[in-house]
């Protein structure tokens, strides 16, 4: 995953009503007005919430009729998720020796 696309991974998950929508749709596919529910929004405001996350990848949209379903997916997390871990092994072993550092002065 390229730089741009870790942004827009990350811009899209830095909002809590994006993050809930998520959450919905690892548990199924929705359509716009159940994702809007739980937030008493209107169809246009959680449809601008559904386009980021479609910017990022993290979510696909199909029309059925009047109804716009809306599905995760989740390879943009993975490669998102792949990011934190490769930082997480870095800061994790840096902290294990400022531990033994603190532990045991030279």
């Amino acid at each position: 995953m390229n730089e741009s696309a870790l942004d827009g991974v990350f811009h899209a998950l830095s909002d809590p009503t994006r993050r809930a929508m998520l959450a919905q749709l690892a548990a199924g596919e929705r359509n716009i007005g159940e994702l809007a529910a739980p937030f008493a929004m209107s169809f246009a405001a959680a449809s601008k919430h559904v386009k980021v996350l479609e910017g990022a990848g993290l979510v696909q949209r199909r029309v059925e009729g009047r109804s716009h379903i809306c599905r995760i997916e989740p390879a943009p997390l993975a490669a998102a998720d792949a990011w934190l871990r490769f930082y997480e092994r870095f800061w994790s072993s840096r902290l294990d020796v400022l531990e033994d550092l603190l532990r045991n002065p030279p």
